[in-house]
Formats: C-alpha cells, structure tokens, sequence
C-alpha cells in the first residue's frame, strides 16, 4: 500500500526548468570562491521592540570579521534561520551588500511579530480532536474555558510571561517567566514556573488503552508545582537545560477506591509528594524549527523523581530522539523520527506512568488510544511533496504584524512503527494488553498546510493493523 502511495507522490509535480550559467574557468572559479571577503558593519533594521543584542547573538559575522566567498551564503541562511527560530519576527532577512576591495556590509531586515496575546482559551481537555470525536463522542462538556496571557519579547529581551486561568473541565492557574539571556554573553537563562490544578474531572485509571474519568461535583485532586530552570547555550545550535520541580497532590478517597495504585504514598495514601532533578539537551541543526525541511536534530533527557528519602516517588527515566530532515529534487523532502524511552517500572504509582500516546510521541493511526509501559521505541518517516506556497501583504490590515499571510501546502505519504512494553501490574491484571508487547505499525497518506504564526494542521488517513486503529485523523502540531 505504501510503495502504491508513493508512486502517486512522484507524479505530482512538473520537472523544473534549469537555468543558464556563467561559463568560467576553473582556475577563475577558484579565486573567486576563496576571496576573502572583510565585514565592514552590521546594519539591522526593522527591530522596533527587540534589543539590537538579541539579533546579533544569533549572527555567525560580526563587524571586523572576514569570512571566504564560498561560505558566505551558507552562513547567512543558517543566521536567518536562528533568527526566525527565535520567533520574534514574521519575515527575516539577511543578506551582503558588495563594496570596493572584497569588503561587504551585512543588513539584517526585520518585521517583528505582535507580543501580547491575551488568547481566550475555549479548548479540548483530551489529547486531541480524534481522541474526543471517537472515544468521548464529541461531549461538548469536556470543553475548557478561560483566558492565556502571552507577553513575548518582555522587555525587547526575548523573554516571555505567560498567565494562564483556566475552568470548565479541567481547571487550572499557572504564571510562567523565561529569562533566555540573564548576562552580556546571552548563554545563561533561568525559568520560573508555579501552576495550582483544581479539577472535578480526573482520568483515574487506563481500560483498554482508553482513558477513564471521573466526575464529581467537588474537586477531585489538588496539584501544585513549582520549578526553576537553568540553561546553559554555549554555541548557537546547543542548549543544556536543568531543572529542579517540586510536586504536591492529593486526592479524593473514591480515587483510590476505585484505582489503589493511583498513588503509592510513605505517608498518606490520599497524597502525593516528591521533588525531581532533570537534565535535558538539545543539539538542533534544522532551518526552520516549528515545520523544519532541512538539518537534524538530537536530544536526550535523564530524570530522576523523587531525590529525597521522604518523597512518595523513585524513578529514573532516561528518553533519547533524534530527528533528521533531507530536501530532495523538485521540491520533495524526506525526514524521519526515532524515539526511544526506558524507565524504572517496580512499584510506580499510575499518576506517573509513562505512555506512548502523548505529545508526538504517537504512532499515527493509534491517536485515540493510549499505551502504558516503562520503555517504548518510534519510528517516523515521512515523504512529501510542496504543492502549494504564496507569501501575501495584506496592505489594508492596519498593524503591521498582522499583514503578513503564508501558505504552503504538501502532499505526503508516511510509515511509523513502533513498540511499548507493557507494565507488569497491567499483565498481572490481564488488562491494558492488546496493544502492549507487540509491532504496531500505521501507514497513510495526507496533507499538511503551514501558515502563519507557525501554525500546522495536519489532515491524514492512516491504515494499521489493528482492526479497531485508523480511519482519518485531524492534527493541530507538526508531526515532529
């Protein structure tokens, strides 16, 4: 089926027509590529809110340096890429203007995005749309409503705040504030993150890989956290990341009546505390990180909850990716996804079982379900095809950060696999088994349209050899 869907693939699309070419001598040719071409000034505009230091962290080339003809426009696209990936502006670029003498100028051109967003939240509480369409029935009482704060580029800094208060299904308050660039070299940040759960729906226990809830007229559980993050960005494309979090939840008794497991407690068996220490590193080299076509990407994240002998939680989890993207001819590009999760299983509550499910972390045709286990692997490839781009200014739109509409769409065909070891509690219960302990496999076909502010939407349709997995899916996120 899949080969058949890829051969479709390679018939859309016209060849392309190549373009004539200067003829020149070899030993012509050489010189020029190994010139040595001399920065005489950076000139950046368009930053009206942005620190001009924020922008010249991200470029390689400053003012004083030379650099060889050959390198100069690999350089400056990987610099307009780190920019855009800063998300803080709508349109990038950056580009040589040639003076006398093998000296340039570089000029950064900016269009800055709108930073404050108050954003009603009218929501989905589940995991996503297929999810609630096909296992809940659409139910529109599992709606969350309320209202999210973003202030990005505080203080023209890059640094951002975030308010969030939330009802309806699952209710819940946080404030969030990231500082990326705390000293003059911009390579140290810090985080801040306190949030304060209410909710009087709670999924209480997994039944055949499906989440079950329960509801009550009173507050089910009370959960607070409070982290601090440091960061550490030595190069452009590197980031060490270490957190500190703090954990406290409690529970109504119908909870454990009905799940014993839910919590595992030292204590109190209705509560639930524990502190965790994580590292996470990301080593990213894609051009455009939120729908990247270009580059690779690896990171790895060690964590271990519970680090006190009082805490009601001991568990090591260690989770490895790494993501690869290649531009083909014509417009068609292939990328792939592996991900692979191990952590300790004995005597861990449910509240923090590991799932596959999750995030991306999904085999695509298996959205409504979810897949418990202490260790699972992925494995994503895409192939697709561009059919579809077009920039538009919309000149009558009075704020400028909003006169800037893109669209591209691809056509695409993908294979994901994968493979979740289940928990022993759940073999010993002889449930939650039919799709632990096996290969799943999904396969389709679908389109994705790119637009702006970075948004995805994903339409697909996915075969797999479960009887009761795929159908069509709807996404709102990248696929990785």
């Amino acid at each position: 089926m899949l080969t058949w869907l890829v051969g479709i693939i390679l018939l859309v699309g016209a060849p392309t027509q190549e373009s004539d070419t200067l003829q020149v001598s070899s030993a012509t040719a050489d010189s020029l590529a190994n010139r040595l071409l001399h920065v005489d000034r950076v000139i950046i505009i368009g930053n009206k809110v942005t620190k001009q230091r924020i922008i010249e962290r991200e470029l390689s080339l400053k003012a004083g340096d030379s650099i060889r003809a050959k390198d100069l426009e690999a350089t400056l696209l990987w610099d307009k890429n780190k920019l855009y990936n800063l998300r803080l502006f709508n349109t990038v670029s950056v580009r040589a203007l040639d003076l006398r003498n093998n000296h340039i100028d570089l000029l950064v051109e900016l269009t800055e995005r709108w930073y404050i967003f108050p954003v009603p939240i009218f929501e989905l509480s589940d995991r996503n749309f297929n999810e609630w369409w096909n296992n809940y029935n659409h139910d529109l009482t599992r709606i969350n409503y309320g209202v999210r704060i973003y202030k990005n580029n505080f203080r023209g800094r890059n640094e951002s705040l975030r308010l969030t208060a939330q009802f309806g299904f699952y209710r819940k308050f946080d404030i969030q504030y990231k500082i990326p660039n705390l000293d003059k070299t911009q390579k140290h940040g810090l985080t801040f993150n306190f949030d304060y759960g209410a909710p009087r729906n709670l999924a209480y226990q997994t039944v055949d890989h499906r989440l079950e809830f329960l509801r009550k007229d009173q507050v089910i559980k009370e959960a607070l956290g409070a982290s601090v993050t440091y960061t550490l960005r030595k190069t452009f494309f590197e980031t060490h990341a270490f957190t500190f979090n703090y954990r406290s939840s409690q529970v109504m008794d119908t909870v454990l009546q009905l799940n014993p497991i839910y919590f595992i407690s030292n204590t109190n068996k209705n509560t639930q505390r524990y502190s965790l220490l994580s590292y996470y590193f990301v080593s990213e080299h894609r051009d455009v990180v939120m729908y990247p076509l270009k580059g690779y990407q690896f990171t790895a994240f060690v964590s271990k909850n519970g680090i006190f002998p009082n805490d009601d939680v001991n568990q090591w989890e260690v989770n490895l990716t790494y993501a690869w993207h290649k531009p083909l001819a014509r417009n068609y590009f292939f990328s792939n996804f592996t991900s692979a999760l191990w952590s300790t299983s004995q005597g861990q509550p449910y509240s923090i079982f590991n799932a596959l499910g999750y995030r991306n972390l999904i085999i695509r045709g298996f959205e409504n379900y979810v897949i418990e286990g202490p260790s699972f692997a992925i494995n994503k490839t895409t192939f697709k095809k561009k059919i579809f781009g077009k920039n538009w200014t919309l000149n009558k739109m009075p704020l400028e950060q909003f006169n800037y509409f893109p669209l591209a769409i691809y056509v695409k065909v993908f294979s994901d696999f994968g493979y979740v070891q289940n928990y022993a509690y759940y073999d010993e219960k002889a449930f939650n088994t039919r799709l632990s302990n096996r290969m799943l496999l999904g396969a389709g076909a679908g389109l994705d349209f790119v637009t702006v502010y970075d948004l995805v939407i994903r339409l697909e349709y996915t075969f797999t050899q479960d009887q009761r997995g795929g159908g069509f899916f709807l996404n709102a996120r990248k696929e990785f």
